[in-house]
């Protein structure tokens, strides 16, 4: 099967449910680094990808090693090394999505500057996939809590960086550790010398792929982007949508389900737009398409499989909703428009954790996105009130309003109002249902500050101490969980789950500071070890809570770090929950086995520091 026929992920040999997941997430059609790699890896041999950052890599490596992995077992059957611990998160989020239909599956990533404890306690347990950095993962090593001898498929993501970053001597060190029955993968932009020794002393008769990206986009194009979390993405759109002078606007979402929740928003919000997706028969395509072309249709919210060859010439501006997966597909989407040499304007919202594929893609392209600012709410009442203007002076030049005119002078005559108080009467009449001044609550601002590489919400430092300025009540401790406000995360999400599912009432738990990848909040000191490995587990939007104690708090002491015997373990399975209305929490289908934590959470002894701390 060529790259060029694979149209469907059901097509590359993929377990139903993996597919499952994958339709679940909305996504269409597999990318070219995708379909050439999946069937390989699935096949259990070695591969050796060239390979552009942001062509998908991840699905292409994490969906055959799903495929592979035995849930029933609890050692440890493939690791992934990536460079940076913002990529290891990043690929242990996306391997989370696609598993959420095995049962008992636990992934974990490991990296620098996370409290070790942490780590320790899932390894522990047992955990099927490590995503880590060099550093740290050769730090297990030498504590002797992660064992590789149990390895089936090891990849190295983004190799020619991890040479950049001096990792290539820890890289080989670790590979010496695994069994040479494993499959190895290894994907990298460029093929330096050094990276070519690891793959000729590591894989076995691989087989090489190279993918060629497109990386040239059209000068008529006008590119910008946004940078909007995703719980402000909806207001953005819709303040761009208002203050924008557009003939035809495509907007680009990732999944199918996207297309018809966007297109919904927008509907309610006064702006007339139909979606267009793989799932829509062929038929209410081409409809869609025509009234598009015809000017009966003036926003369409799509997917890329929907808009592949789309040509209307009076598309004038493209939106990316989401930022693509893959550097093709961007220059793609906005290839949409700036057809035949006419102008045109691609705007990009980035979420603040996705600047790096943002910087991906200028790179890939070779062209500068420059930032835009969010209009604002003054900008929204000023068009508006020109849109308003407009229409009152169309209908003034082209209707007949004699009998209106004498409607009007008797409300006068009857009640003695002026002419301009009754115009203004009707004016605040007209608009009632869509004000003409736009009085929604200034938002925070889009652009944050940039993160401190110290703290730990960037990634890599120690955890903060206090990261909310309250003393402590008596009988209460600190703890943190890894989601926040990119994951859409509010405190009532985080209180209803945490009450729902341990029985921990909601009035217990302290003051909660939502920061933007994690949370740090308040709960008892003598909370039982039982509910402390419950939170583990316990998932908001698809993302794991990860409790861990805040240290130079009471609850390093607290009895929240000792778990329960064996005899008196936990009564009940870790939980996956999705936050709903109201900070509800409802259990999902899958629920892993909780093992007990060694005593304290800790390792014994003093840790040993390793040799290599870069990561």
């Amino acid at each position: 099967m060529s790259i060029e026929t694979v149209l469907r992920f059901a097509q590359l040999g993929l377990a139903a449910p993996i597919l499952q997941a994958i339709d679940d997430v909305g996504y269409e059609s597999p990318s070219p680094i995708q379909a050439a790699s999946i069937p390989t890896m699935l096949a259990g041999r070695d591969l050796l990808g060239q390979a552009q950052t942001g062509t998908g890599k991840t699905a292409a490596f994490a969906l055959p090693i799903l495929c592979r992995v035995d849930t029933r077992r609890r050692d440890t059957q493939a690791l992934i090394l990536t460079p940076t611990r913002e990529l290891a998160i990043q690929v242990a989020e996306a391997i989370h999505t696609y598993g959420r239909h095995l049962d008992g599956l636990h992934v974990l990533p490991v990296y620098g500057g996370q409290h070790i404890g942490a780590q320790l306690r899932p390894l522990q347990r047992g955990v099927h996939i490590v995503v880590g950095t060099p550093g740290r993962i050769i730090d297990h090593l030498e504590r002797g809590t992660l064992k590789l001898d149990t390895i089936e498929t090891v990849v190295l993501d983004e190799a020619d960086e991890m040479l950049r970053m001096g990792f290539i001597e820890d890289v080989n060190r670790i590979l010496d550790e695994m069994p040479d029955t494993k499959q190895v993968a290894l994907f990298s932009a460029t093929m330096p010398p050094e990276v070519r020794r690891i793959a000729d002393k590591h894989l076995k008769s691989p087989e090489v792929i190279t993918i060629e990206t497109a990386t040239t986009t059209v000068d008529t194009v006008r590119q910008r982007y946004l940078i909007a979390p995703w719980r402000q993405k909806l207001d953005a759109m819709t303040r761009i949508l208002e203050t924008t002078d557009f003939n035809a606007m495509l907007i680009f979402v990732r999944t199918k389900v996207a297309t018809l929740e966007l297109s919904e928003k927008l509907e309610a919000r006064g702006h007339a737009s139909a979606p267009l997706n793989g799932d829509m028969t062929q038929i209410l395509r081409e409809r869609t398409v025509q009234r598009l072309r015809d000017g009966s249709l003036d926003i369409v919210v799509a997917t890329d499989v929907a808009a592949r060859g789309l040509d209307v010439g009076r598309i004038t501006h493209v939106v990316n909703y989401d930022i693509p997966n893959d550097t093709e597909a961007y220059v793609h989407r906005i290839g949409r428009t700036g057809r035949a040499g006419r102008d045109g304007e691609a705007i990009l919202l980035v979420q603040p954790r996705e600047k790096r594929m943002l910087r991906t893609i200028e790179r890939a392209t070779g062209q500068l996105i420059t930032p835009m600012q969010l209009p604002s709410s003054a900008a929204v009442t000023d068009r508006r009130v020109a849109l308003f203007k407009q229409t009152v002076n169309e209908a003034i030049e082209s209707q007949e309003l004699g009998f209106f005119r004498e409607v009007l002078g008797t409300l006068r005559d009857e009640h003695g109002h002026a002419m301009d108080d009754i115009a203004a009467a009707l004016a605040f009449l007209v608009q009632q249902d869509r004000p003409l001044q736009s009085v929604e609550p200034a938002p925070e601002p889009f652009e944050r500050r940039e993160r401190d590489p110290q703290r730990s919400d960037a990634g890599g430092g120690r955890t903060p101490n206090v990261d909310h300025d309250e003393p402590l009540l008596e009988g209460m401790a600190r703890y943190r969980l890894e989601v926040g406000q990119d994951h859409g995360v509010q405190p009532k999400h985080i209180v209803g789950a945490i009450a729902n599912e341990t029985g921990l009432d909601g009035r217990s738990i302290g003051r909660i500071t939502v920061n933007d990848v994690y949370t740090i909040l308040d709960m008892p000191a003598d909370m039982p070890g039982s509910i402390f490995e419950i939170l583990q587990d316990v998932e908001i939007f698809g993302h794991p809570l990860r409790l861990s104690t805040v240290e130079g708090t009471r609850a390093d002491n607290s009895a929240a770090h000792r778990a329960p015997t064996k005899s008196g373990g936990s009564a009940k399975g870790g939980k996956h929950l999705k936050a709903s209305k109201g900070g509800k929490a409802t259990k999902g289908a899958k629920a892993g086995k909780i093992d007990t934590f060694a005593k304290g959470g800790k390792s014994k002894g003093k840790p040993k520091k390793s040799k290599s701390h870069r990561d």
